[in-house]
């Protein structure tokens, strides 16, 4: 099979020919119907090193994947063949508390091996993909593969963040998205599913906040020295309940400073590393400044059915394997709208 594979780190990925996987007991083999590309891939390939991790490549790249069941392996229940699924990308130990509650992204050794498909486990930027087990997968009905890969990342990890700030989005309230790319154009929708809050957006792509505003942004503002004002501002001089940062650079998580009021959540979810320089009096009282994680497996099936009634969509622009490399160098230029997915 065809595979877009990471030979080395600080390296191009290679597209390769390997073997069809087989599923041995308890195992599913799906067809890729789609892989999204994500900034976390970029991340990977461009700044780790060996010993970084305690895992490495070769492995197949995608973290974000549905298609259809292909093979079955013996003693699998519950699954047809052709049937299409999503699939819940974080793999865990397995045994902690939180893997046996469904949420391995917070797994309790989740450090200490590779922590989901496309992160030292081949990924779904191939034309088939191994699942270990099976609960992992989630019925997406008449779905398009494709449209729903970037839900199980871009769409599950602010789905997590909006059900965690939701008692802050009360009516009258203002949500200020930063970035308004892959995760940000979904988490606008999301915030308009589950809550009554004002969206702003801010990125620095005018297409970006264009896309913003089809999906349901009050409010754009281009980054730059004057956003904050910009911000306060759209909020009638009310400021900021929730900040979400999907980009964490150091601008961006004091932009989001610069913009809460006194109780406000600031969430970085964006992997760029800014630091902020802390102290009791370098936010206002009660700021809470926190990360989050992707999200578990019981959100993703809310996600799911979230798009399966039309609320959440990923806006994706399609591409095939063959030109997958293509879309990370578009993706690092800044020139994608939305969510690239690869479509072997």
């Amino acid at each position: 099979m065809r595979a877009l594979q990471l030979k080395s780190f600080q390296s191009d990925p290679e597209l390769v020919d390997l073997p069809e996987p087989e599923p041995g007991p308890g195992q599913v083999v799906i067809k890729v119907g789609g892989a999204g590309a994500c900034h976390s891939d970029l991340h990977v390939m461009r700044e780790f090193a060996e010993g970084m991790a305690p895992w490495g490549p070769p492995f197949v790249l995608g973290h974000e994947a549905a298609g259809w069941v292909h093979r079955l392996g013996s003693g699998v229940k519950g699954l047809e063949r052709g049937a299409p699924v999503a699939v819940y990308g974080l793999l865990g130990c397995g045994q902690c508390q939180p893997c046996a509650a469904g949420a391995e992204n917070l797994c309790v050794d989740g450090m200490e091996g590779p922590p989901g498909i496309g992160f030292g486990v081949d990924g779904a930027m191939a034309d088939y993909l191994l699942i270990t087990d099976p609960r992992r997968l989630v019925p997406i009905g008449d779905l398009d593969p494709a449209d729903v890969a970037p839900l199980t990342d871009a769409g599950l990890t602010p789905y997590r963040v909006i059900k965690r700030v939701q008692p802050k989005l009360t009516p009258g309230s203002y949500a200020v998205v930063i970035g308004a790319g892959g995760l940000g154009h979904l988490a606008i929708q999301i915030l308009g599913a589950l809550t009554p809050a004002t969206v702003i957006a801010v990125d620095t792509s005018e297409p970006a906040l264009a896309l913003a505003r089809e999906v349901g942004a009050a409010a754009t503002v281009k980054a730059g020295d004057s956003a904050a004002d910009e911000v306060r501002d759209a909020t009638g001089g009310a400021r900021a309940d929730v900040v979400l940062d999907f980009v964490g650079s150091a601008p961006t998580i004091a932009l989001g400073a610069a913009v809460a009021k006194a109780g406000t959540d600031l969430v970085v979810v964006g992997a760029a590393a800014g630091q902020f320089a802390w102290n009791f009096y370098a936010l206002p009282y009660e700021v809470s400044l926190t990360t989050s994680f992707w999200g578990t497996l019981p959100e993703l099936h809310e996600v799911i059915a979230l798009a399966r009634r039309g609320l959440v969509k990923a806006h994706a622009q399609r591409f095939p394997l063959e030109q997958a490399l293509h879309a990370y160098e578009l993706m690092e230029q800044g020139q994608l709208s939305g969510r690239a997915v690869i479509v072997p």
